[in-house]
């Protein structure tokens, strides 16, 4: 596989840089060291030979052992962001061997009810989303979840197809990207504390007076310090202008001390959401929303990862009000947390209808590249053609991606036309729920502009319903039978609505006595027939099948059987044409003890 090998040679080409940055740790630790020691040795000698000399030599040696400082911590940011990109290569070998534990789960997004998402394993342990997630901020997988909860229109679809295809060999920019985001997690608070102020009125700049008080106050406090120092005014002059400037100050940070709070803890999620902007900002795009995404990050106005970026230094020079020993003086002679205030007030009026972009474009990127993720991991997958006409949906090699290569058996679906109900007999564990769920979730990642695992796919734009796993609810009272009949109103009535909807449905009216459940479910399908709806219905009961005869051009009638030899039960779990002719549960029964 050529992408388990551009995985694997990764690793090693990064593991060697990591050992060259590991080695690079040392020398600046021995080089610092010894700068150290001239400064002291410096001292020590020249102390007594030359003070300007010695002040010379100082000089040079402070600067070359701050220099040695800065490199270092560079050093150390290379160090740390090497050694998240082998975790990030190292996890997609695991990926590629079929374990995904190692990625979010999304199991917050799971719903309370949905139309298909508890019966397709969309969110939590061994999931779709945990399979393709690949985010690393809380939006973008708020964002990535929301795609495979609800269908994209047509126009949508093609573009993000467009864009992953694109993204799909851009292996090197999109762990980049993950790696920026690891460093410190974009949370959703950061991006609601940001809106929130933008929207809120200023509380300084209004204040026209401001523009010329910020400089004129500091201004005539440092001239009666400088003219107390020479004698020429009164040290009680002096002592008298302290102490205004301080309760201007004081009266000042009563105002900005709750505004500072709400902002001050989002600093290293600044930092990472401006590394994130100037990744895409520097990348070039071909497809159509790349590129629209690209664009709207700014150009002639300024890009927007510096904007973000003087947001944060401006954060950065308001956080020294929490620094004791230089809070006092800043505030007392340069009114220094009011400067802050006028220039975050600055920045908020030309940049509020900004903001909130920002983070949109950022979360869209972040789903698109693990779709491109996907994409690249699985090449043998294929973009689905998408007709026009309602209803078509036909596959060939069609296999839920969740099982992995070896054990997955794949398996094909052909509705020509709505009103077209195709009922999947067979026995029990022969494979009609998995057939359900791969027809299912390759149409959730269809719809969510993903490529699907299928060797060939063609649908018509529809919403995906199913009725599969059903379970009683103790806190509202409500039995299996019950919830189930109101999953299957919900479907009912978007089906008497002419809506466009695809159904899946697995051994309906499970909860009620085999007449009432044969009745409904003959009921059910003519209902459907009836109002051209499109379906997959698996069952055991083999009566239904005979609605064929009835039914000619719109019951399509397949199976799962199962081979039998010296009580022994072997499934090929392929879908073969016609009515099961085989069943295992008298088998099974007599295996746990059952006489039978």
């Amino acid at each position: 596989m050529k992408e388990k090998e551009f995985y694997l040679e990764r690793v090693s080409f990064l593991e060697k840089e990591l050992k060259q940055f590991k080695q690079k740790k040392s020398l600046f630790a021995g080089l610092r060291l010894g700068s150290l020691l001239a400064i002291i040795f410096g001292v020590y000698i020249l102390w007594s030979i030359n003070i300007w000399l010695l002040l010379g030599v100082l000089v040079l040696l402070i600067a070359v052992f701050i220099f040695l400082i800065h490199k270092d911590l560079d050093n150390r940011d290379n160090i740390s962001c090497t050694e998240d990109l082998i975790r990030i290569n190292k996890k997609e070998l695991q990926a590629l061997d079929g374990q995904y534990s190692q990625f979010e789960a999304g199991a917050a997004f799971q719903p309370k009810d949905h139309y298909y998402a508890n019966d397709m394993d969309l969110f939590g342990s061994a999931s779709v989303f945990q399979y393709i997630n690949r985010t690393s901020s809380q939006m973008g997988s708020a964002e990535l979840a929301s795609w495979l909860l609800k269908p994209a229109s047509l126009p949508e679809i093609l573009n993000r197809q467009e864009a992953i295809k694109e993204l799909k060999d851009k292996n090197i920019w999109r762990q980049q990207l993950q790696q920026i985001l690891q460093v410190t997690e974009i949370q959703n608070e950061t991006r609601n504390r940001l809106n929130n102020w933008v929207l809120e009125p200023t509380q300084f700049i209004q204040f026209k007076p401001w523009a010329w008080l910020r400089y004129l106050l500091p201004a005539i406090i440092l001239l009666i310090s400088g003219l107390t120092i020479y004698d020429i005014v009164s040290i009680s002059l002096f002592y008298s202008g302290l102490l205004v400037m301080s309760i201007i100050a004081y009266q000042l940070n009563k105002v900005i001390g709750p505004i500072h709070n709400q902002l001050g803890k989002i600093v290293d999620e600044l930092e990472a959401l401006s590394g994130a902007i100037k990744t895409i900002e520097k990348e070039g795009f071909k497809s159509e929303l790349l590129v629209q995404l690209q664009n709207s990050l700014g150009q002639k106005a300024g890009l927007a990862s510096d904007k973000i970026t003087i947001l944060k230094k401006i954060l950065d020079r308001l956080d020294l009000r929490y620094n004791l020993v230089l809070s006092f003086p800043l505030n007392i002679f340069l009114l220094w947390n009011l400067q802050q205030m006028l220039d975050l007030e600055k920045w908020k009026l030309a940049q509020q209808h900004e903001v909130n972009k920002w983070f949109e474009i950022l979360k869209t990127i972040e789903a698109l590249q693990s779709l491109a993720t996907l994409h690249y991991n699985h090449p043998d997958w294929v973009f689905p053609v998408f007709k026009q006409k309602h209803f078509s949906m036909a596959a060939t090699k069609l296999a839920h991606p969740l099982i992995k290569v070896e054990k997955r058996v794949s398996n094909f679906i052909n509705i020509d036309n709505a009103g077209e109900i195709m009922l999947v007999t067979g026995s029990n564990m022969a494979g009609k729920s998995t057939y359900l769920r791969s027809v299912g979730v390759n149409v959730i990642l269809a719809m969510a502009g993903a490529p699907v695992c299928a060797e060939s796919f063609s649908l018509s734009p529809v919403q995906l319903m199913s009725s599969m796993r059903i379970a009683d609810n103790l806190e509202e009272s409500t039995s299996t039978f019950y919830a189930e009949l109101k999953k299957l109103q919900i479907i009912i009535e978007k089906v008497n609505a002419n809506e466009k909807v695809f159904i899946l449905l697995d051994e309906i009216l499970r909860g009620t006595n085999s007449h009432d459940r044969h009745t409904g479910s003959e009921a059910l399908i003519k209902q459907l027939i009836k109002k051209n709806a499109a379906a997959i219905l698996a069952t055991h009961d083999l009566e239904l099948a005979n609605m064929k005869n009835e039914f000619p051009e719109h019951i399509l009638n397949f199976h799962f059987d199962v081979q039998v030899s010296n009580d022994e039960l072997y499934f090929d779990y392929e879908l073969k044409p016609g009515i099961c002719k085989s069943m295992n549960a008298s088998i099974l029964m007599k295996k746990i003890g059952i006489e039978i």
